[in-house]
């Protein structure tokens, strides 16, 4: 297949695209370079020993998406790009709306000019709000998101489900993440968040790095087994894999369905800085500070429904992602830019 990888140049987007073109799929990225890197593009070149045709622009720039559709037979798209920082969604909710939401839609009117209806939809476990129970099934109610971030991501589920109901040509996936970490195992793609990380992982390889003093641990009063939020991490390449088995799902069924991606079981930040510490010897010193707003105690998936249904399931250890994680730092200690 052709596929159209929004925001390919990013975090789990280029990580996506490498998947894509060992698998044999040809790859057209599109992304405004807001927090990515065309140096990603060049190393899933030389990893995949394959061509990836870039695009720069905007998913709110629909004259460029229709001619993006009308130059190139595009048989599926791959929706990355977004703001996904939760933190800054509270603090900025109408660029969240405008960029998540509108891009998506305007993104999808365009699908739809072309005769494109093959979509994979990079959405989030924040949908689900604050459930009361863990772990979290597919299943559970949504509809109360407790950010900005999480809210644009639920409208545009909603979106997409109103959409495919009234053409049934369309064949979507909604892909709810939990928290992906971890690089490439080459150590040439990783996360290169631009500013102050809002991630744990990331914040803890700077840390590690010396590039930051001390990682700042966001309360430590939370009902959990050692006071700090817990999560489910999945590491970045099992993700990938998982959008692959997904897009093949598609192509075959008709409407709308849905995948939680995620490794199933949870781990604190405490427990995170301990991992790190015991897989890569270093020393991460930490400080505790006030609750974020809009995070919640605890969060991890029930994984089911996609190792049922798409024959997936995250392989990858969080000693792993704590390797792979401090591999892509030593060898990129400046990102892309070096």
């Amino acid at each position: 297949m052709n596929v159209l990888v929004t925001g390919g140049a990013g975090y789990i987007g280029s990580h996506t695209a490498l998947a894509l073109l060992e698998a044999g799929h040809s790859v057209t990225v599109l992304d405004n370079l807001t927090n990515s890197s065309t140096v990603a593009l060049q190393r899933v070149e030389a990893l995949s020993g394959r061509p990836v045709n870039f695009v720069n622009g905007d998913i709110l720039d629909s004259t460029l998406l229709d001619t993006i559709f009308s130059s190139q037979s595009i048989d599926a798209v791959l929706h990355f790009a977004g703001l996904k920082a939760v933190g800054e969604s509270a603090a900025e909710p109408l660029t969240y709306f405008i960029n998540n939401v509108t891009g998506s839609l305007t993104l999808c009117n365009a699908m739809k000019k072309a005769n494109v209806f093959n979509l994979v939809f990079s959405s989030s476990a924040t949908v689900y709000g604050e459930p009361t129970s863990m772990p979290i099934s597919e299943d559970f109610e949504t509809g109360a998101p407790t950010n900005p971030y999480g809210r644009s991501k639920l409208m545009v589920e909603e979106c997409l489900k109103d959409i495919a109901a009234s053409d049934s040509r369309w064949c979507i996936a909604l892909l709810r993440y939990f928290n992906p970490v971890g690089a490439h195992s080459s150590g040439m793609i990783g996360e290169n968040p631009s500013g102050l990380p809002n991630n744990l992982l990331p914040f803890i390889s700077k840390v590690a790095a010396g590039k930051l003093k001390e990682l700042c641990v966001f309360g430590d009063d939370y009902p959990t087994v050692d006071g700090t939020g817990m999560r489910d991490y999945i590491h970045v390449v099992d993700l990938a894999d998982g959008h692959l088995k997904a897009l093949n799902r598609i192509v075959k069924s008709p409407g709308v369905s849905v995948w939680n991606l995620g490794r199933g079981e949870g781990y604190t930040v405490l427990q995170m800085i301990s991992a790190f510490e015991n897989a890569t010897g270093c020393k991460i010193p930490y400080r505790v500070v006030a609750r974020r707003s809009g995070d919640i105690a605890e969060c991890w998936a029930d994984t089911y429904k996609a190792q049922v249904e798409l024959g997936w399931t995250a392989l990858r250890t969080v000693e792993d992602m704590m390797i792979d994680t401090w591999r892509w730092i030593r060898k990129n200690p400046d990102g892309y830019k070096n």
